[in-house]
């Protein structure tokens, strides 16, 4: 096949995979809707249903509602929804080579946004596959479904490029280091981003059924949801892991890469200054846990806020400091 045939090919996988990502979406919407209709068991949940529900929340102190059984329903469609997902998975990562075999000469496909925002988001669901099963990850598969739907698409349709060349500043080695290791950071603190969302919104569900005295419906999603500890504890353990490797991305691998390209480890340039902000933040996440014990809402909050200069870095320098930005080449 010729370059530009690989390129049409990445192009039409990629919206094999858009239709792929949409069922998986459509099968797990379909999977919390047919759990409404799911009633409560009466007996004490066993080990793993308490689990799932969370128990005694050791955040709030409050034992939330018990947990919903599941239907044979339910567990189709989230079979479909997963398999849905994997197929996905695979034409996703067919569009990436075939985008990066497109190019003449053969390269990485990391040259602008629309190649950086097709890997990273395939980066963001294979490590929610990866964890699915540890962390019976059920709970999570709507948002990482509909998130890569929705970014994929503005991806395609905003986003997109014809396959060019590496610019200068590209060409080094220090582009598969760097790049990979803050696609595999950003991948990780994105996830641990919608689990603090959906901390915030499940706290306060759980502050509006404590103070309603109407009976909730037993099987709606939030109820399934794992309880507010097991969420803070799963969003942690993530950022700790994208921590490090975020701190080799940003301030090791590219500053080593920019004084190579440029002839200075550090230029003050929007991106190299927002990938710092961002830094500081999540190291205040973490620091601020491990000595003020910072839980719950306080360090929900500050992780979102990690997330926000994370995309903003990755989105909207390229925006709206484009032009005066040594990395302009990545718009």
């Amino acid at each position: 096949m010729s370059h530009d045939e690989f390129g049409t090919l990445s192009d039409q996988v990629l919206w094999i995979c858009g239709v792929f990502y949409f069922i998986a979406l459509l099968a797990h919407l379909a999977e919390w809707a047919a759990g409404r209709s799911v009633p409560v068991s009466a007996a004490v949940p066993a080990a793993g249903a308490r689990s799932a529900a969370g128990g005694t929340d050791t955040i709030t102190g409050a034992r939330p509602p018990a947990a919903p059984e599941r239907s044979e329903r339910m567990d189709s469609f989230a079979r479909v929804g997963l398999g849905a997902t994997r197929v996905a998975v695979v034409f996703h990562l067919v569009s990436v080579v075939c985008r990066g075999l497109a190019a003449d000469p053969i390269r990485v496909p990391w040259s602008n946004m629309y190649e950086f925002t097709l890997t990273g988001t395939l980066v963001v669901v294979v490590g929610y596959l990866v964890l699915f099963k540890k962390y019976q990850l059920g709970w999570l598969s709507p948002v990482v479904t509909g998130f890569a739907l929705v970014v994929l698409m503005a991806d395609a349709l905003l986003l997109h490029q014809r396959v060019g060349t590496l610019t200068d500043a590209l060409e080094s080695p220090w582009l598969v280091i760097h790049v990979i290791a803050a696609i595999i950071a950003t991948g990780a603190f994105t996830l641990g981003g919608m689990t603090s969302v959906l901390y915030l919104v499940k706290e306060r569900w759980l502050e509006k059924q404590s103070s309603s005295t109407a009976a909730a419906a037993p099987g709606g999603y939030l109820s399934r949801v794992p309880a507010l500890a097991q969420l803070d504890r799963f969003s942690y353990q993530v950022h700790a892991f994208a921590f490090p490797i975020w701190t080799f991305a940003a301030l090791i691998a590219g500053p080593i890469w920019a004084r190579q390209a440029w002839g200075r480890y550090w230029g003050w340039d929007p991106k190299e200054v927002w990938a710092f902000i961002t830094w500081v933040v999540y190291a205040a996440y973490l620091h601020a846990r491990a000595t003020a014990g910072w839980k719950g809402r306080a360090a929900a909050v500050v992780a979102i806020i990690g997330l926000a200069t994370l995309w903003f870095n990755f989105v909207g320098i390229n925006f709206f400091f484009g032009s005066g930005s040594q990395h302009s080449y990545s718009k």
